[in-house]
C-alpha cells in the first residue's frame, strides 16, 4: 500500500485527491486576480474621465484596454465559478434531488460542458496560430495586438477544462460516499 495515501484510499485515488486540491487551488488564485481587475478597469475608465473632461486630451486607448481587460476577468472567472459552483443551472427539479442524485446529474451534464470546452479549445487554438502567423491587431486608432488575449482565453480554456475533470472526479467521489477537497 502507498504509504503516503490517506487512510482508506488507494493510491490512485490519493492522487486524483492531490490532482482535484491543486486544480482547486490554482482556480482560486486565478479567480481572486480577475477580481482584482475590476479595480483596474475602474482605475482605467476614470484616468479616461479625468483626461477627456477635465483635461480635454481624450486618450483613444482606454475604452479598448478596459474591453480587453474585461474579456481577461470573464475568462479568467470561468474555472473559479466551476470550482464554486456557482455556474447557472436549471433549478426546476436539481434541487428536490439528493446529493447523490445531484451528483448522478452533474456527473452526465459535466460531460456535455467537457465536450463544449473541448471544441472551444480547438477554436481558439486555431484562432491564436492565425493570430500569430498573420500578427493580428485590432483595428482601430489604438491599434493592439490580439495575441495576448487569444492566449489568455486558450490558457483559461485549458483551465477550464482541468476544472472539469475535477468535477468528474468530485462527483465520482459523491457517488462513492466520499470527499475530495
Amino acid at each position: 500500500m502507498d504509504e503516503t495515501a490517506e487512510p482508506g484510499r488507494s493510491g490512485a485515488w490519493s492522487w486524483i485527491a492531490c490532482y482535484v486540491r491543486i486544480i482547486d487551488r490554482i482556480s482560486d488564485y486565478v479567480g481572486y486576480l480577475a477580481a482584482s481587475l475590476i479595480f483596474m478597469m475602474g482605475g482605467v475608465l476614470m484616468f479616461d474621465a479625468v483626461t477627456r473632461n477635465l483635461l480635454k486630451m481624450p486618450v483613444h486607448w482606454a475604452v479598448e484596454l478596459t474591453q480587453f481587460t474585461l474579456a481577461a476577468y470573464y475568462f479568467m472567472g470561468g474555472p473559479f465559478t466551476l470550482r464554486n459552483n456557482e455556474h447557472v443551472r436549471m433549478d426546476l427539479w436539481y434541487s428536490t434531488l439528493s446529493v447523490r442524485g445531484k451528483a448522478k446529474v452533474d456527473l452526465a451534464t459535466v460531460w456535455c460542458l467537457i465536450f463544449y470546452l473541448g471544441v472551444m479549445l480547438a477554436g481558439s487554438i486555431s484562432s491564436l496560430q492565425y493570430a500569430i502567423a498573420t500578427n493580428e491587431k485590432r483595428f482601430s486608432i489604438w491599434n493592439p495586438s490580439v495575441i495576448p488575449i487569444k492566449a489568455l482565453l486558450m490558457v483559461c480554456l485549458v483551465l477550464m477544462l482541468l476544472q472539469a475533470f475535477s468535477l468528474v472526479f468530485k462527483h465520482i467521489a459523491t457517488l462513492r460516499g466520499e470527499t475530495l477537497a
